[in-house]
C-alpha cells in the first residue's frame, strides 16, 4: 500500500500547478501517488499536470467546489494516509517526512503545519498567514478545538471515511468542520515541519487587512456558532 496519497483540488490552474508537482518531485520521500482531483478544467490544467508528473492520477469531478473535489479523489486513493494541498501551494522538502514521522511516533488521526507566503511578501502579509495558520490553530488546538487549515493538511484514510470526508455543502471552512468531526474520534496534531508556501494572490486582490479580518471573523463565527459566511468566490 502507498504510504500518502497527494490530493490536489483544481479548476483551471494551469498557471499554477507546475509549480506545486515541482514541489513534490523535489521531496526525498518517495512512498507517494499524487492525485489531481479536476473539476472539469477548461485551461489545460490536466494536461500541464501530466507534463510535469508524468505519473499522476488524474480524477474527473462532475461539479465544482473543493469538499467535492476532495472527497472524489480520496475514494480511489491509495494511500494510507490522505495529503490535501491547494493547486497554487508548493510544500517544503521535509514535509513530507515531518508528516509521516508524525504518524509513526504518535496516536493521530489528523495532522496540519504552517502556511507561508509563496511569494514575496508585505510584512503585515506575511505576520497574517502566521497569526492564522500557527498562533490561531495552534490556540484553538490548546484549548480543545482541533483546527487544520484546508491548503495543507493531512489525515488518515479510515479516519477520513470514519467522518465521511469534508462537507460539501460548505463553501469555506469544509476543512475546520472537518477537524471538528475529526476531533470526535481522535488526536489532531500540530506539526511545525509540515511547511507549505501558498500563492498570496487573494490576499493581494482583497488587500491584507481585509482578506485576514474576513478570515478571523470566520473562524469566530464557526466556533462560536457553527455557521460560516456565504460571502466567499469559489475558485475551485
Amino acid at each position: 500500500m502507498v504510504r500518502i496519497s497527494i490530493i490536489i483540488p483544481t479548476y483551471n490552474e494551469a498557471r499554477y500547478i507546475g509549480r506545486t508537482l515541482t514541489s513534490i518531485k523535489a521531496q526525498g520521500y518517495r512512498d507517494i501517488e499524487v492525485m489531481l482531483a479536476d473539476s472539469m478544467s477548461t485551461d489545460g490544467t490536466a494536461e500541464v499536470a501530466r507534463s510535469v508528473y508524468p505519473g499522476i492520477t488524474v480524477c474527473e469531478c462532475a461539479g465544482r467546489g473543493v469538499p467535492l473535489a476532495c472527497n472524489s479523489a480520496a475514494r480511489a486513493a491509495k494511500g494510507e494516509l490522505l495529503l490535501f494541498i491547494d493547486a497554487d501551494t508548493a510544500i517544503s522538502k521535509t514535509t513530507l517526512r515531518a508528516y509521516d514521522r508524525a504518524f509513526r511516533e504518535n496516536e493521530i488521526v489528523a495532522a496540519t503545519g504552517p502556511i507561508r507566503p509563496l511569494e514575496r511578501s508585505t510584512w503585515a502579509t506575511a505576520f497574517g498567514f502566521k497569526l492564522v495558520s500557527v498562533y490561531l490553530v495552534r490556540l484553538l488546538m490548546l484549548f480543545g478545538r482541533p483546527s487544520i487549515i484546508g491548503s495543507n493538511f493531512i489525515v488518515t484514510r479510515k479516519a477520513y471515511a470514519k467522518v465521511k470526508g469534508l462537507d460539501e455543502h460548505l463553501a469555506t471552512y469544509f476543512d475546520w468542520d472537518l477537524a471538528h468531526r475529526l476531533g470526535r474520534i481522535g488526536k489532531t496534531m500540530y506539526v511545525s515541519g509540515g511547511v507549505a508556501y501558498t500563492s498570496t494572490r487573494r490576499v493581494k486582490k482583497w488587500g491584507a487587512a481585509k482578506y485576514f479580518l474576513w478570515h478571523l471573523s470566520n473562524a469566530l463565527l464557526y466556533q462560536l456558532r457553527h455557521k460560516v459566511r456565504d460571502d466567499y468566490e469559489i475558485v475551485r
